[in-house]
Protein backbone atom coordinates (compact mmCIF):
# COMPACT_ATOMS: atom_id res chain seq x y z
CA UNK A 1 0.00 0.00 0.00
CA UNK A 2 1.32 3.61 -0.45
CA UNK A 3 1.55 6.06 1.91
CA UNK A 4 2.81 9.48 1.50
CA UNK A 5 3.71 12.08 4.64
CA UNK A 6 3.75 15.31 3.88
CA UNK A 7 6.77 16.52 6.53
CA UNK A 8 8.84 19.04 7.43
CA UNK A 9 10.80 17.74 10.54
CA UNK A 10 13.43 15.28 9.90
CA UNK A 11 13.16 13.51 13.28
CA UNK A 12 9.17 12.69 12.50
CA UNK A 13 10.51 11.66 8.97
CA UNK A 14 13.23 9.44 9.87
CA UNK A 15 10.58 8.09 12.88
CA UNK A 16 7.86 7.56 10.36
CA UNK A 17 10.17 5.71 7.64
CA UNK A 18 11.03 3.60 10.41
CA UNK A 19 7.97 2.41 11.40
CA UNK A 20 6.17 2.23 8.01
CA UNK A 21 8.24 1.40 5.48
CA UNK A 22 8.63 -2.63 6.12
CA UNK A 23 4.87 -2.45 5.28
CA UNK A 24 4.45 0.47 3.35
CA UNK A 25 5.88 2.18 0.06
CA UNK A 26 6.17 5.33 1.92
CA UNK A 27 7.84 8.64 0.09
CA UNK A 28 7.76 11.82 1.85
CA UNK A 29 6.80 15.34 0.19
CA UNK A 30 8.85 18.37 1.78
CA UNK A 31 9.70 22.11 0.73
CA UNK A 32 13.47 22.49 1.73
CA UNK A 33 15.46 20.55 -0.91
CA UNK A 34 18.93 20.66 1.64
CA UNK A 35 16.76 17.98 3.66
CA UNK A 36 15.44 16.01 0.78
CA UNK A 37 19.26 15.48 -0.63
CA UNK A 38 20.20 14.67 2.94
CA UNK A 39 17.56 12.02 3.35
CA UNK A 40 17.68 10.75 -0.39
CA UNK A 41 21.28 10.02 0.11
CA UNK A 42 20.14 7.38 2.98
CA UNK A 43 17.69 6.01 0.99
CA UNK A 44 14.08 7.86 1.37
CA UNK A 45 11.90 8.56 -1.02
CA UNK A 46 11.48 11.95 -0.76
CA UNK A 47 10.17 14.41 -3.63
CA UNK A 48 10.26 18.55 -3.19
CA UNK A 49 7.09 20.31 -3.84
CA UNK A 50 4.59 22.70 -2.78
CA UNK A 51 2.31 20.76 -0.47
CA UNK A 52 -0.23 22.99 -0.40
CA UNK A 53 -1.00 22.51 -4.43
CA UNK A 54 -3.14 19.85 -5.36
CA UNK A 55 -1.26 19.09 -8.74
CA UNK A 56 1.96 18.30 -6.23
CA UNK A 57 -0.19 15.22 -5.20
CA UNK A 58 -1.33 13.92 -8.74
CA UNK A 59 1.92 14.28 -9.80
CA UNK A 60 2.92 11.95 -7.24
CA UNK A 61 -0.06 9.08 -8.26
CA UNK A 62 -2.17 9.82 -5.57
CA UNK A 63 -5.02 8.01 -5.25
CA UNK A 64 -8.42 7.53 -3.20
CA UNK A 65 -7.11 4.25 -1.48
CA UNK A 66 -3.19 6.05 -0.76
CA UNK A 67 -2.51 6.55 3.11
CA UNK A 68 -1.70 10.67 3.44
CA UNK A 69 -0.08 11.58 6.64
CA UNK A 70 -0.04 14.78 7.14
CA UNK A 71 2.67 16.60 9.98
CA UNK A 72 1.20 19.83 11.88
CA UNK A 73 3.77 21.49 13.22
CA UNK A 74 1.69 24.70 14.01
CA UNK A 75 3.20 26.98 11.08
CA UNK A 76 1.69 26.42 7.73
CA UNK A 77 -2.06 26.18 6.84
CA UNK A 78 -3.42 22.66 7.63
CA UNK A 79 -6.79 23.24 6.07
CA UNK A 80 -5.13 24.36 3.14
CA UNK A 81 -2.57 21.15 2.82
CA UNK A 82 -6.17 19.17 3.70
CA UNK A 83 -8.13 20.95 1.22
CA UNK A 84 -4.89 20.31 -1.93
CA UNK A 85 -5.15 16.36 -1.05
CA UNK A 86 -9.10 16.28 -0.89
CA UNK A 87 -8.94 17.92 -4.09
CA UNK A 88 -6.33 15.72 -5.64
CA UNK A 89 -8.58 12.45 -5.00
CA UNK A 90 -7.36 11.71 -1.82
CA UNK A 91 -9.46 10.34 1.05
CA UNK A 92 -7.04 8.34 3.94
CA UNK A 93 -5.87 11.45 5.50
CA UNK A 94 -3.94 11.27 8.93
CA UNK A 95 -3.22 14.50 10.77
CA UNK A 96 0.19 14.16 13.48
CA UNK A 97 0.58 16.77 15.35
CA UNK A 98 4.36 18.01 16.69
CA UNK A 99 3.61 21.37 17.28
CA UNK A 100 2.66 22.37 21.18
CA UNK A 101 -0.89 22.40 20.44
CA UNK A 102 -3.74 19.94 19.01
CA UNK A 103 -6.41 23.23 18.53
CA UNK A 104 -5.59 23.63 14.93
CA UNK A 105 -6.11 19.34 14.05
CA UNK A 106 -9.11 19.79 16.15
CA UNK A 107 -10.45 22.52 13.99
CA UNK A 108 -9.69 20.71 11.05
CA UNK A 109 -11.35 17.85 11.86
CA UNK A 110 -14.80 20.23 12.55
CA UNK A 111 -13.80 21.44 8.64
CA UNK A 112 -13.04 17.81 7.48
CA UNK A 113 -14.63 15.42 10.03
CA UNK A 114 -13.52 12.39 8.13
CA UNK A 115 -9.78 12.71 8.84
CA UNK A 116 -8.29 11.21 11.40
CA UNK A 117 -6.14 13.12 14.06
CA UNK A 118 -3.38 12.10 16.58
CA UNK A 119 -0.61 13.10 18.10
CA UNK A 120 3.58 12.32 17.98
CA UNK A 121 3.10 10.71 21.70
CA UNK A 122 0.12 8.82 21.04
CA UNK A 123 2.07 7.40 17.69
CA UNK A 124 5.02 6.53 19.84
CA UNK A 125 3.72 5.60 22.97
CA UNK A 126 2.82 1.83 22.62
CA UNK A 127 6.14 0.95 21.11
CA UNK A 128 7.98 2.86 24.01
CA UNK A 129 5.90 1.65 26.76
CA UNK A 130 6.83 -2.23 25.27
CA UNK A 131 10.48 -1.54 25.38
CA UNK A 132 11.06 0.29 28.21
CA UNK A 133 8.82 -2.93 30.09
CA UNK A 134 10.40 -5.27 28.07
CA UNK A 135 14.15 -3.73 29.57
CA UNK A 136 13.07 -3.83 33.06
CA UNK A 137 11.81 -7.42 32.46
CA UNK A 138 15.53 -7.74 31.24
CA UNK A 139 17.12 -6.42 34.03
CA UNK A 140 15.00 -8.59 36.05
CA UNK A 141 15.37 -11.97 34.62
CA UNK A 142 19.13 -11.23 34.32
CA UNK A 143 19.72 -10.44 37.72
CA UNK A 144 18.02 -14.00 39.15
CA UNK A 145 19.81 -15.76 36.23
CA UNK A 146 23.31 -14.72 37.85
CA UNK A 147 22.10 -15.16 41.16
CA UNK A 148 20.87 -19.07 40.22
CA UNK A 149 24.22 -19.60 38.52
CA UNK A 150 26.32 -20.58 41.12
CA UNK A 151 24.13 -23.19 42.92
CA UNK A 152 24.15 -27.35 42.06
CA UNK A 153 20.63 -27.87 43.31
CA UNK A 154 18.04 -25.81 42.40
CA UNK A 155 13.76 -26.65 43.34
CA UNK A 156 11.55 -25.26 41.18
CA UNK A 157 8.39 -25.54 43.44
CA UNK A 158 4.97 -26.19 42.36
CA UNK A 159 1.83 -26.28 44.16
CA UNK A 160 0.04 -29.23 45.14
CA UNK A 161 -1.75 -31.18 42.64
CA UNK A 162 0.06 -29.18 39.49
CA UNK A 163 -2.19 -27.47 36.86
CA UNK A 164 -1.28 -26.81 33.09
CA UNK A 165 -0.07 -23.31 34.59
CA UNK A 166 2.32 -24.52 36.85
CA UNK A 167 4.03 -27.30 34.89
CA UNK A 168 4.76 -24.64 31.98
CA UNK A 169 5.90 -22.23 34.04
CA UNK A 170 8.18 -24.61 35.97
CA UNK A 171 9.04 -25.87 32.57
CA UNK A 172 9.90 -22.51 31.30
CA UNK A 173 11.86 -21.27 34.65
CA UNK A 174 14.01 -24.55 34.15
CA UNK A 175 15.16 -23.25 30.33
CA UNK A 176 15.78 -19.53 31.25
CA UNK A 177 17.70 -20.76 34.32
CA UNK A 178 20.10 -22.88 31.67
CA UNK A 179 19.47 -25.98 33.53
CA UNK A 180 18.06 -29.91 33.17
CA UNK A 181 15.92 -31.50 34.86
CA UNK A 182 19.05 -33.04 36.95
CA UNK A 183 20.22 -29.84 37.96
CA UNK A 184 16.70 -28.45 38.43
CA UNK A 185 13.91 -30.50 39.75
CA UNK A 186 10.32 -29.33 38.89
CA UNK A 187 8.59 -30.25 42.13
CA UNK A 188 5.34 -30.77 44.21
CA UNK A 189 4.18 -32.17 47.71
CA UNK A 190 1.54 -33.92 46.54
CA UNK A 191 2.89 -34.40 42.83
CA UNK A 192 0.27 -34.68 39.71
CA UNK A 193 -2.87 -36.70 39.74
CA UNK A 194 -5.58 -35.35 38.14
CA UNK A 195 -6.13 -37.38 35.00
CA UNK A 196 -6.15 -34.24 32.10
CA UNK A 197 -2.92 -33.44 34.11
CA UNK A 198 -1.39 -36.68 34.23
CA UNK A 199 -1.96 -36.90 30.34
CA UNK A 200 -0.15 -33.20 29.76
CA UNK A 201 2.65 -34.11 32.28
CA UNK A 202 3.01 -37.55 29.35
CA UNK A 203 2.60 -36.28 26.93
CA UNK A 204 5.23 -33.25 27.06
CA UNK A 205 7.20 -35.63 29.31
CA UNK A 206 7.09 -33.04 32.16
CA UNK A 207 8.76 -35.29 34.97
CA UNK A 208 7.32 -33.33 38.12
CA UNK A 209 9.05 -35.51 41.10
CA UNK A 210 7.34 -35.59 44.72
CA UNK A 211 9.18 -33.17 47.06
CA UNK A 212 8.29 -32.86 51.29
CA UNK A 213 9.45 -30.01 53.17
CA UNK A 214 11.77 -31.50 55.07
CA UNK A 215 13.46 -31.63 51.70
CA UNK A 216 13.46 -27.75 50.79
CA UNK A 217 16.20 -26.45 52.71
CA UNK A 218 18.62 -29.35 51.05
CA UNK A 219 18.39 -27.28 47.81
CA UNK A 220 21.06 -24.44 47.09
CA UNK A 221 18.38 -21.99 45.43
CA UNK A 222 14.67 -22.73 45.75
CA UNK A 223 12.06 -21.08 43.15
CA UNK A 224 8.11 -20.86 43.01
CA UNK A 225 5.85 -20.62 40.19
CA UNK A 226 2.34 -20.24 39.83
CA UNK A 227 2.46 -19.99 43.93
CA UNK A 228 3.75 -18.12 46.67
CA UNK A 229 5.29 -19.00 49.72
CA UNK A 230 2.59 -18.39 51.92
CA UNK A 231 0.74 -21.75 50.50
CA UNK A 232 3.03 -24.25 52.34
CA UNK A 233 3.27 -21.70 55.94
CA UNK A 234 5.79 -22.03 58.09
CA UNK A 235 7.61 -24.88 55.88
CA UNK A 236 9.12 -22.63 53.27
CA UNK A 237 9.51 -19.24 54.89
CA UNK A 238 12.59 -18.12 52.50
CA UNK A 239 12.52 -18.25 48.58
CA UNK A 240 15.02 -17.01 46.07
CA UNK A 241 12.43 -16.25 43.28
CA UNK A 242 8.77 -16.19 43.16
CA UNK A 243 7.20 -16.07 39.69
CA UNK A 244 2.96 -15.83 39.95
CA UNK A 245 -0.05 -14.58 39.10
CA UNK A 246 -2.23 -14.58 41.76
CA UNK A 247 -2.67 -11.72 43.95
CA UNK A 248 0.77 -10.60 46.30
CA UNK A 249 0.05 -12.47 50.10
CA UNK A 250 2.42 -11.74 52.85
CA UNK A 251 4.15 -13.80 55.19
CA UNK A 252 7.46 -14.44 53.42
CA UNK A 253 11.08 -12.97 52.19
CA UNK A 254 12.08 -13.21 48.56
CA UNK A 255 15.03 -12.36 46.75
CA UNK A 256 13.66 -11.95 43.37
CA UNK A 257 9.61 -11.72 42.53
CA UNK A 258 7.65 -10.99 40.14
CA UNK A 259 4.37 -10.94 40.72
CA UNK A 260 1.43 -9.90 38.33
CA UNK A 261 -1.85 -10.02 39.32
CA UNK A 262 -3.38 -8.98 36.62
CA UNK A 263 -2.28 -11.02 34.61
CA UNK A 264 -4.39 -14.09 33.06
CA UNK A 265 -1.63 -16.64 33.72
CA UNK A 266 1.78 -17.21 35.45
CA UNK A 267 3.02 -18.13 31.78
CA UNK A 268 2.33 -15.22 30.54
CA UNK A 269 4.64 -13.20 32.88
CA UNK A 270 7.32 -16.23 31.84
CA UNK A 271 7.15 -15.96 28.21
CA UNK A 272 7.89 -11.71 28.70
CA UNK A 273 11.18 -13.63 30.34
CA UNK A 274 11.98 -15.82 27.68
CA UNK A 275 11.35 -13.30 25.14
CA UNK A 276 13.21 -10.17 26.93
CA UNK A 277 16.52 -12.19 26.97
CA UNK A 278 15.97 -13.44 23.88
CA UNK A 279 15.47 -17.44 24.23
CA UNK A 280 14.54 -19.19 21.76
CA UNK A 281 11.48 -21.13 23.13
CA UNK A 282 11.44 -25.00 22.02
CA UNK A 283 8.24 -26.08 20.17
CA UNK A 284 7.83 -28.26 23.68
CA UNK A 285 7.62 -25.15 25.83
CA UNK A 286 5.77 -23.48 23.75
CA UNK A 287 3.37 -25.86 23.54
CA UNK A 288 3.12 -26.07 27.02
CA UNK A 289 2.82 -22.42 27.70
CA UNK A 290 0.04 -21.77 24.85
CA UNK A 291 -2.05 -24.86 26.43
CA UNK A 292 -1.15 -23.65 29.75
CA UNK A 293 -2.89 -19.98 28.48
CA UNK A 294 -5.85 -21.75 27.29
CA UNK A 295 -6.69 -23.35 30.24
CA UNK A 296 -5.89 -21.11 32.69
CA UNK A 297 -8.24 -17.92 30.92
CA UNK A 298 -10.90 -20.52 29.66
CA UNK A 299 -9.46 -19.75 26.33
CA UNK A 300 -9.86 -16.43 26.86
CA UNK A 301 -13.14 -16.12 28.42
CA UNK A 302 -12.23 -15.01 32.16
CA UNK A 303 -8.95 -13.00 33.38
CA UNK A 304 -7.45 -11.87 30.63
CA UNK A 305 -5.31 -8.70 29.23
CA UNK A 306 -3.68 -7.74 26.86
CA UNK A 307 -0.09 -9.44 27.32
CA UNK A 308 -2.23 -13.09 27.71
CA UNK A 309 -3.20 -12.23 24.19
CA UNK A 310 0.32 -11.16 23.20
CA UNK A 311 1.93 -14.62 24.38
CA UNK A 312 -0.87 -16.83 23.11
CA UNK A 313 -0.10 -14.73 19.57
CA UNK A 314 4.11 -15.08 19.86
CA UNK A 315 3.33 -18.93 21.49
CA UNK A 316 0.74 -20.62 18.07
CA UNK A 317 3.14 -20.80 15.70
CA UNK A 318 5.69 -22.16 17.68
CA UNK A 319 3.73 -25.03 19.18
CA UNK A 320 2.64 -27.92 18.19
CA UNK A 321 -1.46 -27.89 17.48
CA UNK A 322 -1.66 -31.40 17.22
CA UNK A 323 -0.59 -32.36 20.38
CA UNK A 324 -2.27 -28.97 22.20
CA UNK A 325 -5.99 -31.13 20.46
CA UNK A 326 -4.45 -34.15 21.62
CA UNK A 327 -4.72 -32.81 25.47
CA UNK A 328 -7.71 -31.37 24.94
CA UNK A 329 -9.83 -33.76 23.02
CA UNK A 330 -12.54 -32.64 20.92
CA UNK A 331 -16.18 -32.05 20.72
CA UNK A 332 -18.36 -35.46 19.85
CA UNK A 333 -21.60 -35.41 18.08
CA UNK A 334 -23.77 -38.53 17.08
CA UNK A 335 -23.03 -38.07 13.46
CA UNK A 336 -18.54 -38.37 14.10
CA UNK A 337 -18.91 -40.67 16.79
CA UNK A 338 -20.95 -42.89 14.31
CA UNK A 339 -17.95 -42.42 11.56
CA UNK A 340 -14.95 -43.30 14.48
CA UNK A 341 -16.92 -46.59 15.01
CA UNK A 342 -16.90 -47.18 11.20
CA UNK A 343 -13.37 -46.30 11.03
CA UNK A 344 -12.54 -48.61 14.11
CA UNK A 345 -13.99 -51.53 12.04
CA UNK A 346 -11.41 -51.41 9.75
CA UNK A 347 -8.13 -50.18 11.76
CA UNK A 348 -4.86 -51.38 13.08
CA UNK A 349 -2.25 -50.41 15.23
CA UNK A 350 1.00 -50.97 14.02
CA UNK A 351 3.05 -49.66 17.31
CA UNK A 352 2.68 -46.13 17.79
CA UNK A 353 1.31 -45.75 13.86
CA UNK A 354 -3.02 -46.18 13.72
CA UNK A 355 -4.67 -47.07 10.94
CA UNK A 356 -7.90 -46.88 9.68
CA UNK A 357 -9.98 -47.27 6.39
CA UNK A 358 -13.98 -45.54 6.84
CA UNK A 359 -14.39 -46.59 3.22
CA UNK A 360 -17.67 -44.27 1.20
CA UNK A 361 -18.33 -41.15 3.29
CA UNK A 362 -20.50 -38.20 2.01
CA UNK A 363 -17.03 -35.84 3.37
CA UNK A 364 -13.48 -35.19 3.58
CA UNK A 365 -14.35 -33.41 7.15
CA UNK A 366 -15.19 -36.85 8.81
CA UNK A 367 -11.89 -38.41 7.52
CA UNK A 368 -9.65 -35.35 9.11
CA UNK A 369 -11.99 -35.57 11.71
CA UNK A 370 -11.53 -39.23 12.39
CA UNK A 371 -7.63 -38.73 12.34
CA UNK A 372 -7.59 -36.33 15.26
CA UNK A 373 -9.63 -38.35 17.09
CA UNK A 374 -7.49 -41.59 17.11
CA UNK A 375 -4.50 -39.43 17.55
CA UNK A 376 -6.08 -39.18 21.39
CA UNK A 377 -5.52 -43.19 21.30
CA UNK A 378 -3.04 -43.82 24.18
CA UNK A 379 0.68 -44.48 22.68
CA UNK A 380 -0.32 -43.80 19.67
CA UNK A 381 1.85 -40.93 17.46
CA UNK A 382 0.75 -40.83 14.02
CA UNK A 383 -2.98 -41.58 12.60
CA UNK A 384 -3.57 -42.41 8.63
CA UNK A 385 -6.93 -42.62 7.99
CA UNK A 386 -8.73 -42.91 4.71
CA UNK A 387 -12.18 -42.02 2.80
CA UNK A 388 -13.40 -42.39 -0.86
CA UNK A 389 -15.45 -39.45 -1.40
CA UNK A 390 -16.74 -38.73 -5.50
CA UNK A 391 -14.70 -42.13 -6.43
CA UNK A 392 -11.39 -40.15 -4.66
CA UNK A 393 -9.16 -41.66 -2.39
CA UNK A 394 -8.59 -38.86 0.93
CA UNK A 395 -5.95 -39.77 3.11
CA UNK A 396 -5.53 -37.43 6.55
CA UNK A 397 -2.53 -37.89 8.22
CA UNK A 398 -1.69 -36.62 11.85
CA UNK A 399 1.21 -36.91 14.38
CA UNK A 400 2.20 -35.34 17.54
CA UNK A 401 4.87 -33.44 15.74
CA UNK A 402 8.35 -35.25 16.99
CA UNK A 403 9.34 -37.09 14.21
CA UNK A 404 9.18 -37.01 10.28
CA UNK A 405 7.32 -34.27 8.19
CA UNK A 406 3.24 -35.58 7.39
CA UNK A 407 3.37 -33.40 4.37
CA UNK A 408 6.75 -35.04 2.74
CA UNK A 409 4.99 -38.36 3.07
CA UNK A 410 1.99 -37.40 1.04
CA UNK A 411 3.97 -35.86 -1.34
CA UNK A 412 6.50 -38.56 -1.58
CA UNK A 413 4.29 -41.20 -2.24
CA UNK A 414 1.32 -39.65 -3.75
CA UNK A 415 2.13 -36.64 -5.26
CA UNK A 416 2.71 -37.84 -8.65
CA UNK A 417 -1.03 -39.27 -8.88
CA UNK A 418 -2.86 -36.88 -6.82
CA UNK A 419 -2.85 -33.41 -4.76
CA UNK A 420 -1.20 -33.96 -1.98
CA UNK A 421 0.48 -31.58 0.63
CA UNK A 422 0.97 -30.32 4.35
CA UNK A 423 2.53 -29.11 7.41
CA UNK A 424 4.94 -31.27 9.61
CA UNK A 425 2.39 -32.29 11.96
CA UNK A 426 -0.90 -32.47 9.90
CA UNK A 427 -1.24 -33.10 6.17
CA UNK A 428 -3.64 -34.32 3.14
CA UNK A 429 -3.77 -36.68 -0.32
CA UNK A 430 -6.80 -36.60 -2.82
CA UNK A 431 -6.06 -39.56 -5.42
CA UNK A 432 -8.61 -40.99 -7.82
CA UNK A 433 -9.37 -44.27 -6.38
CA UNK A 434 -8.57 -45.83 -10.07
CA UNK A 435 -5.16 -44.35 -9.70
CA UNK A 436 -4.25 -45.66 -5.72
CA UNK A 437 -5.31 -48.82 -6.94
CA UNK A 438 -3.47 -49.11 -10.12
CA UNK A 439 -0.32 -47.92 -8.34
CA UNK A 440 -0.85 -49.72 -5.29
CA UNK A 441 -2.80 -52.76 -6.04
CA UNK A 442 -5.25 -51.96 -3.47
CA UNK A 443 -9.21 -51.45 -3.07
CA UNK A 444 -10.91 -52.45 -0.34
CA UNK A 445 -10.31 -50.86 3.29
CA UNK A 446 -8.46 -53.56 4.45
CA UNK A 447 -6.23 -53.86 1.22
CA UNK A 448 -5.78 -50.08 1.76
CA UNK A 449 -4.92 -50.25 5.45
CA UNK A 450 -2.00 -52.63 4.42
CA UNK A 451 -0.66 -50.71 1.53
CA UNK A 452 -0.39 -47.43 3.54
CA UNK A 453 1.03 -48.78 6.55
CA UNK A 454 3.64 -50.49 4.55
CA UNK A 455 4.80 -47.04 2.81
CA UNK A 456 4.31 -45.27 6.60
CA UNK A 457 6.88 -48.03 8.48
CA UNK A 458 9.34 -47.50 5.94
CA UNK A 459 8.74 -43.41 6.02
CA UNK A 460 8.31 -42.82 9.77
CA UNK A 461 10.87 -45.32 10.34
CA UNK A 462 13.54 -44.67 8.03
CA UNK A 463 17.05 -44.19 9.92
CA UNK A 464 18.55 -42.12 7.64
CA UNK A 465 15.65 -39.43 7.09
CA UNK A 466 13.71 -39.65 10.61
CA UNK A 467 15.43 -36.43 12.41
CA UNK A 468 12.94 -34.02 13.39
CA UNK A 469 12.00 -31.24 11.09
CA UNK A 470 11.94 -27.92 12.77
CA UNK A 471 12.27 -25.68 10.10
CA UNK A 472 9.08 -27.26 7.78
CA UNK A 473 8.46 -24.72 4.73
CA UNK A 474 6.17 -27.41 3.44
CA UNK A 475 3.83 -25.64 0.54
CA UNK A 476 0.42 -26.69 1.47
CA UNK A 477 -1.30 -27.42 -1.70
CA UNK A 478 -4.35 -28.74 -0.06
CA UNK A 479 -6.48 -27.50 2.95
CA UNK A 480 -5.63 -30.39 5.56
Amino acid sequence: MKCLAVCQNELVMRTLHGVLSPTFDVEFLVESRPLARRLIEEGLKVTVTDCSRCDSYVKVDLTPSTCVIIEDIGKRSLKRLIGAVRDAGGTLTYVVSTGPSIRRADEAKTAFPDIFTLTLAELLAPQLHAELERSVTRARVLQYQRYFADADRVLILLHNEPDPDAMASGLALRNLLRRTKTTAIIGAVHGVSRPENVRMAHLLDIQVEKVSPDQFASFDRVATVDVQPHYFGSQLPHVDLVVDHHPEQPGYSAVFKDIRADYGSTSTILTEHLRAVDMNVSERVATAMLYAIKSDTLFFARHTNRQDLDAFTYLYPLADAALIRKMEGADITLERLQTVVQGLADSELRGDLFFASLGVVPREDFITYTADFFLQLEETRWTFVTGVVNDALVLSVRNLGYSRNAGEFVRKYFGEIGSAGGHRAMAKAVVPLQAFAEKFGARTPGQINAAIAVMAEQFVHDGNGAKKDEKSTALVTTST
